[in-house]
């Protein structure tokens, strides 16, 4: 299962979603659907088409935590959030970033939500389950979907969250298409830091927003000009 989210742009898409709802589509690229992990083979033993596991890593160097104005009820909401992704194929490639993690912190309410943008092609009616390091599993549900990727949800006490900002990892557990279990375990360190810190300042996450963007049109225009510079396929030779 792979979903192409370039770094930073999970961050885009979840403040985008926060503060503009369906319009937030437009900032992750699409990604095609598939059955799993890239460059994660089953559980040795295991049938195929039976459960995967994938232990992911950190896209970006730390987490980042965003605070603005909810627009429908005009408090203040901060939300700490890092992308994950499959190792590269080689010790230097990064990680190709497979899924991104929010939690959303509502000033003055005990309710606090995890959301998780997750690639297209899962089943969206068993849900997701999560759990901190050997804690409890906590069910959540898939909110929206859009060509390229899905939002699930789970609405947790701030019990659960205190629980993240000492933990070493989250496990969360989707379905795919075959009705297998995917399994994704993701690190937390330094989610603590993160999450009680002070927020990224909004002319940083501009500036780092502006050089993404300038990345990914200097990829755009470098993978165009190796397709032109290809040229049509050379018709077979007449026998």
């Amino acid at each position: 299962m792979s979903i192409q989210v370039s770094r930073l742009s999970a961050i885009a898409f979840a403040g985008a979603f926060l503060l503009a709802g369906a319009q937030a589509q437009a900032q992750v690229p699409a990604a095609a659907p598939v059955a799993a992990p890239a460059g994660v083979a089953p559980p040795q033993g295991a049938a195929p088409g039976g459960p995967v596991a994938a232990t992911l890593t950190a896209v970006q160097p730390d987490w980042t935590k965003i605070c603005g104005a909810d627009p429908a009820t005009k408090k203040e909401i901060c939300y700490t959030t890092r992308d994950f992704g499959v190792p590269g194929a080689k010790p230097e490639d990064p990680p190709q970033p497979l899924l991104a993690l929010a939690v959303y912190d509502p000033k003055g309410d005990d309710q606090k939500l995890i959301r998780l943008l997750l690639p297209p092609g899962l089943m969206l009616k068993p849900g997701f389950r999560f759990a901190i390091d050997k804690g409890a599993m906590e069910t959540g549900a898939f909110e929206i979907c859009f060509p390229n990727g899905c939002f699930a949800e789970a609405k947790v006490k701030k019990a659960v969250i205190d629980g993240m900002k000492k933990a070493e990892k989250m496990t969360v557990i989707v379905k795919n298409q075959a009705n297998a279990e995917v399994t994704f375990f993701l690190p937390l360190d330094n989610f603590g830091k993160a999450f009680d810190g002070a927020p990224i300042d909004p002319k940083v996450l501009e500036e780092q927003q502006k050089k993404l963007q300038a990345e990914l049109q200097k990829k755009a225009e470098e993978e165009r000009k190796r397709l032109e510079g290809k040229g049509p396929a050379p018709a077979p030779a007449a026998k």
